[in-house]
């Protein structure tokens, strides 16, 4: 019999309609990141920043707690960067992991930096009146012993883990426990992956990946791999690049290379195939009927 590949819009097209209407969202679980309606969101943003300020003071150091408008803007500021699309972006950076790398303290970068952005520009012309030194001790209060993990980065990429100093301290207040391991899931999420159009959309997903070299079942895997991958290689993002061996700027580049590669090929699987199925299911789930 002879074989034949669908095009992809046909893909999204039949796994779209085969599925019917989904079940709607529990009452609790919201559409924002961890789960949280966009109020829930607004009120936890504002409850950390105000800790976390609180917690620096005691330590004898000065942050201003950030409003959600700014700590929102450096959570979209993930994989953006001023006339560069999303796809020129991947293109280029990846998800601008180990791309965009360089071991600075996010109050030190240059261009790129979303951690930088959900700091506030008050709280980083704060950091740059201090002395050297001070500086190191400043960072240690704020972020503990991995300075990449910024309350913004964190509350974007949904994951507390590598959170450390008043930042971990703050959280932690606000935060329900379970949210604070790296293995929570967003339940949003999770009750759209029993949804069988997207089991079917993900059977497709793994299938192209595989085909492509790559070992991932789902998109919300992808970016956090290299997460990990970074840590290891940077001892938890301690070394800066001017320091590194040329064994370890080897690995760097390899990582940075396949980080392009797998990047691009996501990228173009959750546009064509995955996102128009998820956004359908969502839309399902909170739709309100009226009486």
């Amino acid at each position: 019999m002879k074989s034949f590949i669908l095009p992809l819009a046909t893909v999204v097209t039949m796994v779209v309609i085969a599925g019917g209407a989904g079940a709607q969202a529990p009452a609790g679980v919201g559409t924002e990141e961890f789960g949280l309606t966009p109020r829930q969101l607004v009120t936890s943003i504002e409850k950390v920043e105000a800790r976390i300020s609180r917690c620096m003071r005691a330590q004898g150091f000065q942050y201003i707690a950030v409003d959600y408008m700014t700590v929102r803007k450096g959570m979209s500021s993930d994989k953006n960067l001023p006339g560069v699309s999303e796809e020129e972006f991947i293109g280029r950076y990846g998800f601008g992991v180990s791309t965009m790398y360089t071991g600075k303290p996010p109050q030190l970068a240059e261009g790129y930096s979303p951690g930088k952005v959900g700091l506030g520009e008050r709280n980083v012309r704060i950091f740059h009146s201090l002395l050297p030194t001070d500086r190191v001790a400043y960072n240690h209060a704020l972020f503990g012993e991995n300075i990449g993990a910024t309350f913004a980065v964190a509350l974007e990429t949904e994951n507390f883990s590598r959170t450390g100093g008043c930042t971990r301290n703050a959280i932690e207040q606000v935060f329900k426990p379970e949210q604070l391991n790296a293995s929570y899931y967003n339940p949003k999420d999770a009750l759209i992956n029993k949804d069988r159009r997207m089991k079917a959309a993900l059977r497709y997903y793994r299938r192209e990946m595989r085909k492509a070299g790559f070992d991932y079942d789902h998109p919300d895997q992808v970016e956090p791999d290299f997460r990990d991958r970074l840590a290891v290689l940077t001892r938890g993002g301690t070394i800066l690049v001017e320091q590194m061996t040329p064994e370890q700027l080897s690995a760097l580049e390899k990582l940075q290379d396949y980080e392009r590669r797998v990047a691009a090929k996501n990228y173009n699987l959750q546009e064509e195939v995955f996102d128009p199925v998820e956004a359908k299911i969502e839309e399902e789930m909170y739709a309100r009927k009226v009486k």
